[in-house]
């Protein structure tokens, strides 16, 4: 048995939340961090998970408003819109040699992590997992799968290596991957579309994906485009391919933001994709009109 971490979770809701209790009930410590009224419910009554894949299950966790003590690393699963606010619960002296690792949309936020806490920690992530926070300490976990992918080129191998075995012991699948730019590049790919075509329009992905069929192969040509030039693989066939075996019923999660009136991560998916776009002098007309229309319905 290998000995047990301790993990710090900023942001326990849905993705957060789930790892959180997924670790916690492997045997590691867990501390979650968030505001004063959801540290409390986590410390009350720790964290409840209905889930297909796990079952349904209650894990304690510790709870904190601010990281106090070292520990082995720490997911950052906020909402990029919250990201700013919520790194200022991880002073960057008290997490000294921590992995840091972040579980965000989009592929401008390693740049802002490695330039507050160590750059060769910092080690950028790629889950695949629907996962809803319906309350404090209440996840449900809709997906029949959760999987990982760990990045981070300057960060010791066998860091990440350990990091993936204690997930994927804990329930995820997990992996250490060699090519960050690769792996952030393909979630977005296919994150983009989704996100900006079922929020645009309010409809889930089996309507867009046939109502809207002509925008979303060309937004799919246009961020393959991007990706590419970015310096990471991208199939465009392939890429619809996935759309099309998608349930009819899912939605985005930006859709879901907008739906509940939430802030939207529209800055970082739609607006990262265009301005890689405009470095790299790839023209992104479909995608470049829908956000201006989501950012002129005011979001």
């Amino acid at each position: 048995m290998t000995h047990p971490l301790t993990v710090a979770v900023l942001g326990p809701g849905g993705t957060g939340g789930l790892l959180a209790a997924l670790l916690s009930r492997s045997g590691h410590r867990v501390i979650c961090l968030a505001g004063d009224a959801t540290a409390d419910a986590l410390r009350r009554t720790g964290i409840t998970v209905r889930s297909p894949q796990f079952g349904e299950f209650t894990a304690a966790v510790d709870a904190d408003t601010e990281l106090r003590e070292p520990v082995d690393a720490c997911l950052v699963t906020v909402k990029h819109t919250a990201l700013d606010a919520a790194l200022t619960r991880v002073p960057p002296a008290v997490l000294g040699d921590a992995l840091v690792v972040p579980l965000l949309n989009g592929v401008e936020h390693p740049a802002a992590l490695r330039a507050r806490y160590r750059p060769d920690r910092v080690a950028p992530a790629v889950i695949r997992v629907e996962s809803t926070r319906l309350a404090p300490g209440v996840i449900e976990h809709g997906s029949p799968f959760t999987e990982i992918d760990l990045a981070g080129q300057s960060v010791p191998r066998g860091r990440l290596d350990a990091l993936a075995d204690r997930l994927t012991a804990a329930g995820t699948t997990a992996r250490a991957v060699g090519d960050e730019t690769a792996a952030l590049w393909a979630k977005m790919a296919f994150l983009a579309p989704f996100a900006l075509l079922t929020t645009r329009y309010g409809v889930p992905l089996g309507e867009a994906r046939t109502r809207h069929r002509g925008e979303l192969e060309a937004l799919v040509a246009e961020t393959t485009a991007v990706s590419r030039a970015c310096g990471a693989p991208a199939d465009p066939a392939q890429a619809l391919a996935r759309y099309d075996a998608f349930p009819p019923a899912a939605k985005s999660s930006m859709q879901r933001d907008a739906e509940a009136g939430r802030p939207l991560e529209l800055d970082a998916i739609g607006g990262a994709l265009l301005r890689a776009a405009e470095r790299h002098g790839v023209p992104v007309p479909v995608t470049a009109r829908l956000v201006g229309e989501l950012r002129a319905a005011g979001h």
